[in-house]
């Protein structure tokens, strides 16, 4: 768990995030018919490293994973979740695209999601992006010192069933700051009340996961990309943000 107090410290992980939040963007622009996986991961990694940054997902392997993960931009189209892995595929008009990132930059970490639309997408998809984007909102709203991890995922949670799409239950946010992960966890759903306490100074990323269909999902023969069971299209969005008194800052916005 990390928990800020020095300012100076807190001014890199501003300065990171900010960076990212533009690589990101640029990212998301270039998520066109016709574009490359690949090629919005190395446009992520150029940009990362020529601004002083690390990407922090590249070669990054914990004690439960089979191999490393090889790119720096996790690209998840469709209905894959989370964790997609760039490669030679193209995007096609209607689909709908995750980007997922994360850095270290000046000692700390952050990291950051968005998805969208690539060319015309279907009214479903829409909303289902808008949803997610918009659950992301309250549960960075439902978030102050003294609030528990159960008031964020109940906020996530009842805003998604509310528009008729599901929460994913396997994975789940976290803390970070000095690390790529560390605890505490933070799921998209719960109850209010419950769960883990959160403190002035904490660094966590929510980032709820919600799909069209069910909630259930599986781990693809690639050991890292994660898919919807049942084949229905999946949103992500994301943000760091340092808990405080009154409520979160947002670290990853530009």
């Amino acid at each position: 768990m990390t928990i800020l107090k020095n300012i100076e410290d807190i001014n890199k992980l501003r300065e990171g995030g900010k960076i990212l939040a533009s690589v990101l963007y640029e990212a998301a622009k270039k998520s066109v018919p016709g574009a490359k996986t690949t090629e919005l991961d190395k446009l992520a990694e150029k940009m990362i490293r020529e601004a002083g940054g690390r990407p922090s997902f590249k070669n990054y392997k914990t004690a439960d994973d089979k191999i490393p993960y090889s790119a720096s931009l996790c690209v998840s189209i469709n209905e894959e979740v989370v964790h997609g892995i760039p490669g030679e595929r193209v995007l096609k008009d209607g689909d709908i695209v995750s980007l997922d990132l994360g850095m270290e930059y000046k000692g700390f970490y952050t990291d950051s999601a968005v998805t969208v639309s690539v060319g015309e997408a279907s009214e479903q998809a829409k909303k289902l992006i808008e949803t997610t984007k918009e659950s992301l909102n309250l549960g960075i709203m439902a978030v102050k010192s003294g609030a528990f991890t159960g008031d964020v995922g109940y906020a996530i949670q009842s805003f998604a069933e509310k528009n008729g799409f599901n929460v994913v239950r396997k994975l789940v946010g976290h803390g970070l700051g000095r690390k790529v992960h560390e605890p505490p966890e933070v799921p998209n759903f719960g109850v209010k009340g419950k769960g883990e306490i959160l403190r002035e100074g904490e660094v966590i990323a929510i980032e709820p996961m919600i799909t069209a269909g069910r909630h259930d999902i599986y781990l693809d023969k690639n050991w890292w990309t994660w898919k919807t069971k049942d084949g229905s299209l999946s949103a992500h969005f994301e943000h760091t943000i340092i808990v405080t008194k009154t409520g979160a800052e947002i670290i990853t916005k530009m």
